[in-house]
C-alpha cells in the first residue's frame, strides 16, 4: 500500500533494479557521480599520512539498524552522528537517518538541520545541496505531517562498489588525498500515517562519506545513482 502523499520525494535516491545497472565503464566514471567529491579530486584535500585504513576487500556483514552505535543527541526526530571511523558503518547509520522522519515531533527546519549536522565541514567537499534536495517542500511536509506521516529504516548491508574499489586498487594513494569513500547500502523503509495507514519500500542509495584518519565519519553527498 501506498502512502496518501509522497514519503519524502527521492528520500534517499531510490532507484528500480533495471535503474541499478553497472556503471563500469571505467572507475573514474563511477568516482565522478558521486556529485565530483570522490577521491579522484586532486589538489583540494588536505594531505595526510596515509593510514592502514579499512579494508576494502570485504563488505560489511548485514546487520539490523539496532547494530549500528547509536548518537548521543538529536534535533527532533533527526539523530545526532555517531563517532564512528569505519566508513560502511558510518554511511549505514547515515542511510538510516535518511530513511528515517516523524512529522509528528518534528518540523521541517528541524529535519533540515538535523541532517546538516551530519556533514563534512570541509566546504571543498561538501555537497550539502545533494542532500537537502531529498526534502519535500515545506508544504508538502505541512501535509505529510496533516496525516500524521512517519518512517523508520532496516538497514540490510552496506558494501564498497565494484567500480569503486577498482579504482582504488589502480591508485590506491589517491584515496589520501580527501579520504572520501563510496559506500552503497540496501534496505527497506516502513512507512506509517493516520488510521493504520502503512506501506513499506526496500531501497538502495550509494552515499559518498569522509573519513580522516583518527577523525570521525561524515557525510560527503548522495550520489546520483546507485552502483553495485
Amino acid at each position: 500500500m501506498r502512502t496518501p502523499f509522497p514519503s519524502l520525494p527521492q528520500f534517499g535516491v531510490t532507484w528500480s533494479a533495471n535503474r541499478r545497472i553497472a556503471l563500469l565503464a571505467t572507475g573514474l566514471v563511477c568516482l565522478l557521480a558521486i556529485a565530483g567529491t570522490t577521491v579522484y579530486l586532486t589538489g583540494r584535500g588536505e594531505q595526510q599520512r596515509p593510514p592502514a585504513g579499512p579494508s576494502l576487500n570485504a563488505s560489511a556483514s548485514p546487520k539490523p539498524s539496532s547494530g549500528i552505535p547509536q548518537p548521543s543527541g538529536e534535533a527532533g526526530s533527526v539523530p545526532a552522528p555517531p563517532r564512528i571511523s569505519d566508513p560502511v558503518q558510518f554511511a549505514k547509520a547515515a542511510t538510516e537517518m535518511l530513511w528515517s522522519y516523524d512529522t509528528r515531533t518534528t518540523r521541517h527546519e528541524q529535519q533540515l538541520a538535523g541532517m546538516e549536522v551530519w556533514m563534512t565541514q570541509e566546504s571543498q567537499y561538501s555537497d550539502w545541496a545533494s542532500v537537502s534536495a531529498q526534502m519535500p517542500t515545506p508544504a508538502l511536509w505541512a501535509r505529510m505531517a496533516d496525516q500524521q506521516q512517519r518512517a523508520t529504516a532496516t538497514i540490510a548491508e552496506g558494501h564498497y562498489p565494484a567500480a569503486f574499489k577498482q579504482a582504488l586498487s589502480e591508485d590506491p594513494s589517491a584515496i589520501t588525498r580527501a579520504y572520501i569513500y563510496a559506500v552503497t547500502v540496501t534496505g527497506k523503509q516502513q512507512i506509517a500515517w493516520s488510521k493504520g495507514g502503512l506501506g513499506a519500500e526496500e531501497r538502495a542509495v550509494t552515499l559518498a562519506v569522509q573519513c580522516r584518519p583518527s577523525q570521525d565519519c561524515s557525510l560527503v553527498s548522495i550520489a546520483p545513482r546507485v552502483a553495485p
